[in-house]
């Protein structure tokens, strides 16, 4: 895809002078990929909204008013911090996510690109991606920021029904959603995601299919269906708990659920993670790294992260969580370049557990291969080849287990959660016997 080329320069310049700047220092042996524990994904916390949505209980503020250039010089700040605590040489990603970044000024999204490409190699065709909401992105706007390197645009669409969206408290129509929606596939043809919710109070199935197969006259080649989660401290959760709106119906919403997933696949979208929709290979190559448990710094007010510490022995990834509150976030940047509130190291054990969680979210599930970079001695046949309760699923063909690894079927993909009900403890057991046959006995 073929973008403007105004500010996006900046970045460019940027990335071909740290490209040449690694190769100088790679003079005299033969080039090689950056190892695993040198790339990382980059996700960018923007916390600022117009209003709080009435499902919505993620880290985002509603201020009077933002000091964007102050922002904008922590976000650069922090990130160079993390590139250089973590060792990481290579960027392969770069999400903004929010909040509602597309509220930030192109001039902010522009800062961080650069500053990344100053401090590691970024590829001039490293996804970038931002999220927008139909009533912050005109066209002009979605414009300047492919101007700056925004390749990739997840418009948070949420429903086509305009008395849903006043329901969930969202400020656009159905009608601006398809809008920007035109204006993204326009502006990054084949790179537009939208997301629609299922599951809402006294949503119906019928009605629900009619919006996917509207949204599929219309949308790109990324869909991702997620399901509404009643959380506490939000307006939708206090309405249901008083018993002015009815809970959601979970049979329901399995029943939408499922029939979305066929609707999708007729149209030609492969099913490669357990929301996420996709033909024309156009994956979200940033949450695939997260599925596969690579490494990402998380930058802004609350981002979480996981990487490898320079200097940690090379043996314990943790995972980090920065100040929720952008106010004192700020200030811890100013003072020690980063606003990391939470470091917790992961066990060899939570790891594991974290790579047979996520990878089995993806149709690929995880192969001999990848499991052998977490996990070298104990092999996925020694783990679950040996279980009765296994076999049960695999006969049930709700998993597979072969020569590549192990993975759901289209039908387990489904029931997940319950599958893992069973495979987690065998994790857990497998390793346990492992350990107690090194421990060495008096």
């Amino acid at each position: 895809m073929t973008l403007p080329r105004v500010r996006a320069c900046g970045w460019v310049a940027a990335a071909k002078a740290a490209q040449r700047r690694h190769q100088a220092e790679g003079a005299g042996g033969p080039r090689c990929p950056a190892p695993r524990s040198q790339r990382a994904s980059l996700y960018i916390h923007w916390p600022y909204c117009e209003k709080r949505c009435g499902y919505c209980n993620f880290n985002k503020y509603i201020p009077r008013g933002v000091e964007e250039a102050a922002v904008r010089s922590c976000l650069v700040t922090e990130a160079q911090t993390l590139l250089l605590l973590s060792g990481v040489r290579r960027v392969e990603s770069v999400f903004f996510g929010g909040g509602t970044p597309s509220l930030a000024s192109p001039h902010t999204v522009a800062a961080v690109l650069e500053a990344v490409a100053q401090a590691a190699y970024l590829p001039a065709d490293a996804e970038v991606t931002l999220e927008a909401n139909p009533t912050s992105s005109a066209g002009s706007r979605l414009a300047a920021f492919g101007t700056v390197g925004v390749n990739r645009l997840s418009i948070g669409l949420q429903s086509l029904d305009d008395a849903e969206l006043q329901l969930l408290g969202r400020t656009h129509s159905a009608s601006d959603a398809l809008r920007t929606l035109a204006e993204a596939r326009h502006l990054f043809p084949g790179r537009v995601s939208v997301d629609l919710m299922l599951g809402l109070p006294a949503q119906q199935v019928g009605p629900w299919l009619g919006q996917l197969q509207e949204l599929l006259c219309h949308c790109d080649d990324h869909v991702s269906l997620y399901q509404l989660s009643l959380e506490r401290g939000t307006a939708l959760f206090a309405q249901v708990q008083q018993g002015a709106l009815p809970a959601p119906d979970p049979e329901l919403a399995a029943e939408m659920y499922q029939k979305g997933r066929v609707v999708l696949r007729e149209a030609g979208f492969r099913q490669y993670e357990v929301s996420n929709f996709a033909r024309n290979g156009a994956l979200s190559t940033h949450n695939w790294n997260y599925w596969q448990c690579g490494q990402y710094l998380g930058v802004g007010p609350g981002a979480h992260g996981r990487f490898l510490p320079q200097g940690a022995g090379g043996h314990t990834r943790e995972a980090r969580i920065q100040t929720l509150e952008p106010d004192n976030w700020m200030k811890e940047v100013k003072l020690f370049g980063h606003g990391t509130r939470k470091r917790v190291p992961l066990g060899e054990l939570e790891l594991l557990e974290e790579v047979l969680v996520m990878g089995l979210r993806t149709d690929l599930g995880i192969t001999h291969q990848h499991w052998q970079q977490f996990e070298p001695q104990l092999t996925l046949w020694d783990v679950f080849g040996t279980s009765k309760e296994v076999k049960e699923l695999l006969e049930q063909g709700l998993l597979l287990l072969d020569h590549r690894g192990l993975r759901c079927s289209w039908e387990g993909l489904a029931v997940l959660d319950s599958l893992l009900l069973t495979l987690l403890p065998q994790l857990q057991e497998a390793w346990q016997q492992r350990i107690s046959t090194l421990v060495p006995r008096g």
